[in-house]
């Protein structure tokens, strides 16, 4: 079954003149396994693509579909059980809650699903340890760089057994050898059969994906490919 589907997916912001086209008409599927990277300049609908993808905005037209479920069909609580249990999303914010300590930040997802505190706590220094974090466990955001914190809300996106983890440059804060390792991790959990998608400026992450597809202007170009053709379609807008 397909993870994520966006069918014919407009989003369009204000009214009259002062409109703005954030998606027009946006088509996508990704499989289970399969880590899609998203470029595009900025303003492009790259971040509008994700908040409809985890449900966190409704498209204007069109629909979106997780695991089958149409989202245009789920109230609030439906929608929040939804992106507890089946979607991970690491946000340019981080959003980490400062009075919380990384593992309680990371075991939040899944305590809110009802999952017992051992048993999330566990799953928590696991996700921790993925990232080579456990040190890290009983540290407030406050008290951490802001790589390290960038990695704890990447551990918080793939705690559980989250089927769709989407993620918005998520190595932005990281260098070169932590942001590897980080990509290595999504790529990892894609192999396992999570589906991924990743929006990112840098070709050589779009390199860990099995395809890349362009955003301009809110409309979408696939690629069949992640370096050559990415790169290609990436000359325009230098």
């Amino acid at each position: 079954m397909t993870v994520l589907e966006l069918r014919d997916t407009y989003r369009t912001h204000g009214k009259g003149e002062t409109a703005v086209h954030a998606l027009r008409g946006v088509s996508l599927k990704v499989q289970p396994g399969e880590l899609v990277a998203v470029m595009g300049p900025s303003g492009s609908g790259k971040s509008t693509l994700l908040h409809l993808a985890g449900g966190l905005d409704k498209p204007t037209t069109g629909e979106v579909l997780v695991e089958g479920q149409a989202l245009s069909g789920m109230n609030k609580r439906e929608l929040a059980k939804l992106r507890r249990r089946s979607i991970g999303y690491v946000f340019q914010d981080l959003n980490l809650l400062p009075s919380l300590t990384a593992a309680e930040n990371v075991a939040l997802p899944l305590e809110l699903d009802g999952v017992s505190l051992r048993v999330a706590r566990k799953a928590a220094l696991a996700a921790l340890a993925e990232l080579e974090l456990e040190a890290l466990a009983p540290r407030f955001p406050d008290d951490m760089s802001g790589g390290q914190q960038q990695r704890v809300a990447i551990a918080r996106a793939l705690v559980g057994e989250r089927r769709l983890v989407l993620a918005d440059e998520p190595t932005g804060a990281l260098d070169s050898t932590t942001g590897e390792a980080v990509l290595r991790v999504l790529r990892g959990r894609c192999d396992a059969g999570a589906a991924g998608v990743l929006v990112t400026h840098e070709a050589r992450h779009a390199a860990w994906a099995d395809r890349v597809v362009f955003l301009r202007d809110g409309l979408m170009v696939d690629a069949s490919g992640p370096l050559p053709a990415a790169e290609t379609l990436l000359e325009p807008s230098a």
